[in-house]
């Protein structure tokens, strides 16, 4: 694996902590601001409206630029977000420094995904994605945790000025380590009309249906942990930063195997996966009243969770193999859909009186719904035969100096 995609991981590290930190403080923010919890919980939502747009927007309008230039700059950007957050005088601004620090973060995620991709063969590519994907688990381990204790000890604001600083750092490794890249010219220059062929397939819909559906699922709970575990199982508020740490270290371990075992059982993975959620959120519905099973069914949530994501990004680069950089845009935008409409749903639950059990139990539907939608992606694809590439813009491997020639994808 190129130390360039493990720098790449680092970078998210920053990117992921400022995502979802705020599960671990939407109380003491909720409380500055003056504000109820689901409105504060609508700043969740807002970074996810920003990655949903952000995603394609910003992957067609870097297409023809150089990649690290693109990536440096949006690791920039964030950074003044997150600045931007740490002052904020009143809730408005607050959101709308989200929406640009989600905006950013869109854009690396779309532009280092495909950088990544184009670094390692076919048969790698859930690795290299599983690396990625392990910056966004190790930020739940140590970066969210660590936000929520800097939010009760130095205040929230603490939080994103932390945030800033990581970003500065992630701005060095990717000037630094990451290669320069050349602007691809003549037939290999890419054409965002053909990269746009990636939607005539009814798979690439499916996979993102799939991408958004477990991450709505899973972030529909998420967003509201730490008022389940305090006011539903009875912890103490203190309690909050080591169980979201518990959450990152089943995201580690579930990125990890899923990375490991998704290139070669690729539906496999997605399905038993997002199964597994299914009946960890029903679990929880069912107990979140005990403090012991709330604990253990968060850790178990974070790791079959990110057991799929491996496979769920694979899938889509290798259904749009010669568009690397829209698949990835895609893909990103589907996820942040899911991360939109999970906590808007949880708040709507919430408000209605239903109780943060009932926020599990919706959880568990969109599970349900992703394991229906990857079982017809499946008879879809063995129906076809082996997979199709699709999309006939510049192969992925121009994107990188010491690229290897593409292969077909093949998907078990």
């Amino acid at each position: 694996m190129p130390l360039a995609v493990y720098v790449l991981g680092l970078s998210v590290f920053a990117l992921g902590t400022s995502e979802f930190m705020l599960s671990g403080l939407l109380q003491p923010v909720a409380r500055d601001m003056g504000v109820s919890i689901p409105t504060a919980g609508l700043l969740i939502s807002a970074f996810a409206i920003g990655m949903v747009v952000g995603a394609p927007v910003l992957a067609a309008a870097t297409l023809r630029l150089p990649r690290r230039t693109t990536l440096m700059a949006l690791l920039a950007v964030f950074g003044l977000g997150q600045i931007a957050g740490a002052v904020a005088p009143s809730y408005g601004v607050l959101f709308a420094s989200r929406v640009v620090s989600a905006l950013a973060c869109a854009g690396f995620w779309a532009v280092g995904a495909a950088v990544a991709i184009s670094l390692v063969p076919v048969n790698a590519r859930a690795k290299a994605m599983a690396v990625m994907v392990g910056g966004l688990s190790i930020a739940n381990i140590a970066g969210v945790p660590a936000g929520a204790l800097l939010g009760q000890h130095a205040g929230w604001r603490a939080a994103f000025w932390a945030v800033a600083g990581l970003s500065v750092l992630g701005l060095i490794g990717v000037a630094t380590l990451v290669p320069r890249t050349k602007v691809p010219t003549g037939d290999d220059q890419p054409r965002l009309r053909a990269e746009l062929r990636i939607y005539r397939d009814r798979q690439v819909w499916l996979a993102l249906a799939a991408t958004a559906l477990s991450g709505g699922a899973v972030f529909c709970l998420f967003s509201y942990l730490g008022p389940l575990l305090t006011d539903v199982a009875g912890l103490d508020e203190g309690w909050v930063p080591t169980v979201l740490a518990l959450f990152g270290v089943g995201a580690l371990l579930g990125t990890l195997i899923g990375g490991r075992i998704a290139d070669a059982h690729l539906f496999g993975t997605m399905f038993w996966g997002i199964v597994a959620s299914t009946a960890v959120l029903s679990a929880l519905a069912l107990t979140a009243h005990s403090p012991v099973a709330a604990v253990t069914l968060a850790l178990m949530l974070g790791f079959t969770a990110f057991l799929t994501a491996p496979a769920l990004n694979a899938r889509m680069f290798n259904l749009a193999n010669s568009a690397p950089t829209l698949a990835g845009a895609t893909n990103t935008s589907a996820f942040n859909i899911g991360n939109t409409v999970g906590p808007w749903l949880g708040g709507l639950v919430i408000d209605a009186g239903w109780g943060y059990p009932a926020v599990a139990w919706t959880g568990a539907a969109l599970a349900g719904t992703g394991a229906v939608t990857t079982v017809a992606a499946m008879r879809l694809h063995h129906a076809a035969g082996a997979s199709r590439v699709i999309a006939s813009s510049a192969p992925a491997a121009s994107y990188a100096p010491d690229s290897r020639p593409s292969q077909r994808s093949e998907t078990r």
